[in-house]
């Protein structure tokens, strides 16, 4: 196992460790979201200092949702991609899972940390997403 691995089974060692209920995680996630920093399972770590695209998630009470990508525009408001990607909340094994499934593929994300202000994800590759609440640019 070499330094890079090490680091990220320790990052999700620590992650999983210090976890709070994954309930809890559910009434953070609705909202408008950007990727600041995503971690590749080989250790590499790419910044995004500004995204073109954004993603919005909308989680029902029934724990069914969508997410789609959306692309904001100077007049606050945002462009809209026709394609929604059906979310299913499940919870197993102490650990929040999005249940993702379009009309071509189905895939699962597991919720590592969700707060008011971050979201960490990991999909099956152990890639890491780290998002941030998306604030609109205010030119007034």
């Amino acid at each position: 196992m070499n330094l890079k691995h090490l680091y990220i089974l320790v990052i999700i060692v620590v992650c999983l460790g210090c976890s709070k209920d994954p309930k809890s995680f559910v009434p953070h996630l609705n909202g408008y979201w950007e990727i600041k920093e995503v971690t590749l399972s080989d250790g590499t770590k790419k910044s995004y200092n500004y995204n073109d695209t954004i993603d919005y998630i909308e989680i029902s009470d029934s724990l069914i949702g969508f997410r789609t990508k959306l692309k904001p525009n100077l007049t606050g408001t945002y462009e809209t991609s026709t394609n929604k990607e059906r979310i299913d909340i499940k919870i197993e094994n102490d650990s929040l899972h999005l249940m993702y499934s379009t009309p071509y593929m189905n895939w699962k994300e597991t919720v590592l940390n969700a707060t008011k202000d971050q979201l960490l994800i990991i999909n099956t590759n152990k890639d890491m997403y780290l998002y941030r609440r998306y604030e609109a640019i205010n030119l007034d």
